[in-house]
């Protein structure tokens, strides 16, 4: 599986990446082996993710999500933390 996921940093900032094991992927962040934007600005937290079987399709979707304005990156984070109306097709957090 390959996942497309925002960080909030410490400072506030959204941070957008890829990654096939998002547990380990949010581990390596806070270790300071993640990505050099985050380093400075941990720790981070995982506010965001979405799931793709072809990765080509989740980094297409990386792309764009990094287009997005702040607020339109807020909506999506926002749209996902609301209750799901059938909790048995609610995502684990983190998967």
């Amino acid at each position: 599986m390959n996942y497309v996921y925002l960080l909030r940093c410490a400072d506030g900032t959204l941070y957008c990446g890829w990654t096939t094991d998002l547990k380990e992927r949010l581990a390596a962040h806070n270790e300071k082996r993640g990505a050099k934007y985050t380093r400075s600005r941990l720790p981070v937290e995982l506010v965001y993710y979405e799931s793709y079987e072809d990765r080509h399709e989740a980094l297409s979707r990386e792309w764009h999500l990094k287009r997005l304005k702040r607020a339109e990156k807020e909506a999506l984070i926002a749209s996902q933390q609301r209750p799901r109306s059938r909790p048995a097709t609610r995502k684990t957090w983190p998967p």
